[in-house]
């Protein structure tokens, strides 16, 4: 489980240091992707795994399907992190998630997503969280 945020930079190359701690549960390679947010996601290989069968279940025969499996897909990065910790984010993926320089790496349970700050404040939460929760589990949710 990925928890915590970690401020971070682009070098000039593209590349970015994953946090340590991130980079011990990850494992040795890793997949990095579009989300539906205009940020990225990095999954562990099982994972990924996991959520590749999923998409894999979907009825072929649907546009809509097909749009969603190419979307995940084609975008996708299996990375290797390199002697300091760094891996490349390809310029498709860095555009996705509107990227120049600055990054912030959050833990988000079982991914960890990327995102540009400017880009974070403005699109990452709505105004009333208590509304979300209360719409999505029930007025019964407690934290």
């Amino acid at each position: 489980m990925f928890m915590g945020s970690y401020d971070h930079s682009l070098d000039t190359k593209g590349r970015m240091i994953i946090p340590s701690k991130f980079r011990e549960a990850l494992g040795e390679r890793f997949v990095i992707t579009k989300s539906l947010d205009h940020c990225l996601c990095i999954y562990d290989m099982a994972a990924w795994e996991r959520f590749v069968q999923k998409l894999s279940g979907l009825p072929y025969n649907t546009r809509k399907q097909r749009e969603l499996v190419r979307f995940f897909l084609s975008g996708a990065s299996e990375v290797e992190p390199d002697k300091q910790g760094r891996v490349l984010l390809t310029q498709n993926l860095r555009d996705h998630a509107h990227i120049t320089k600055d990054v912030i790496l959050m833990g988000v349970g079982a991914r960890i997503e990327i995102w540009d700050p400017a880009t974070y404040e403005a699109e990452a939460f709505s105004d009333d969280m208590n509304e979300i929760a209360e719409e999505l589990l029930g007025n019964g949710f407690e934290i």
